[in-house]
């Protein structure tokens, strides 16, 4: 009897085998770690998440509401942020949360943001530097800079640099910079940061931003060291954000499509980042990489040179240095 590859594509029994497959690895995707079974309390802590407004931000300024801590929600847009403010304060019943105005791409607007942190608040104990964009188009901002360099990297970089005393001041405390495992496909370019020898093509731009958040994380946590301080990054997974909205159309239709079934909820992106600010298990540590099921794990290898470090630090100095 003879048979061809089309008589088992279109056979019911392998569009049932399919939705039973995604289904199983739907329910995999959750890691060992839940924070839910977590008891650190956070209560007279004050926390700062950027990017808050969507996303992983907003599950994990959630959880850090839960905890009673003093949540800062740093977002781009305040009708969004209000939004998130308001749902925020409603399910975790902590009214200590507040709203305060950035754009991690612009020098202006997290000078005004950071010099309002230090006005207002007395300490800072977890500083998550979670926003961040992808497909963005090509672009120059007023400070010189290409415009996903300047809102995923150097931007983290300099509110970081600005509210630095202050972490010091409340130690202990941790800063969580949220990567990603496309760091691996990124190249380290100093001359991608005013937008020189880019290829815009998906998300290329993003990836080499990724991996300069890596390898900037490991020289702070180097400089840290003695503080009190501690900076790690992380992978939050394949993660059914907003991340995705500046691609077109059939781009962002592919991504959920196929995301719905083997991606990670914003909820469950979120575990990796909470893990890092809070868990009891990395209290103390410090220039790691962790997955996005917790595990520590070791980044690519730019990421891990000590020299290329120092440079990228320099670099991302001099640049901010006008501050």
């Amino acid at each position: 009897m003879s048979w061809e590859w089309s008589d088992i594509y279109c056979h019911p029994s392998w569009a049932i085998s399919t939705v039973i497959l995604a289904m199983i690895l739907r329910a995999q995707r959750k890691g060992s770690w839940d924070p839910s079974a977590c008891p650190v309390s956070l209560k007279g802590k004050t926390v700062i998440v950027t990017g808050a407004n969507t996303g992983i931000g907003k599950f994990v300024a959630l959880d850090f509401a839960r905890r009673g801590a003093r949540v800062i929600l740093a977002c781009r847009s305040e009708a969004r942020g209000t939004s998130a403010l308001k749902e925020i304060i409603e399910l975790s019943g902590n009214e200590d949360v507040h709203l305060r105005l950035v754009d991690t791409s612009s020098f202006d607007s997290i000078q005004k943001f950071a010099t309002q942190i230090l006005e207002e608040q007395k300490e800072l104990h977890i500083l998550v530097n979670n926003a961040g964009a992808s497909g963005l188009p090509k672009g120059i901002t007023a400070d010189g800079l290409e415009t996903t360099f300047a809102t995923n990297h150097i931007g983290p970089f300099l509110l970081t640099s600005l509210l630095l005393d202050l972490l010091k001041k409340s130690a202990p405390a941790r800063i969580v910079n949220v990567s990603s495992l496309n760091h691996r496909r990124g190249k380290v370019d100093f001359s991608h940061f005013k937008g020189e020898n880019l290829t815009y093509v998906m998300d290329s731009v993003y990836n080499h931003t990724k991996l300069h958040n890596i390898i900037w994380t490991n020289e702070l946590a180097r400089r840290l060291q003695g503080t009190g301080v501690t900076a790690n990054s992380l992978h939050p997974g394949v993660v059914m954000t907003e991340v995705m909205r500046n691609y077109n159309f059939i781009v962002r239709f592919l991504f959920n499509l196929v995301g719905f079934f083997f991606f990670k909820s914003s909820k469950e992106g979120a575990v990796s980042t909470i893990y890092c600010a809070v868990s009891e298990e990395t209290e103390g540590i410090t220039g790691k990489y962790f997955d996005s099921d917790c595990s520590m794990v070791l980044p690519a290898p730019p990421a891990r040179d000590p020299a290329l470090g120092v440079k990228e630090f320099e670099i991302c100095e001099r640049l901010t240095s006008k501050l």
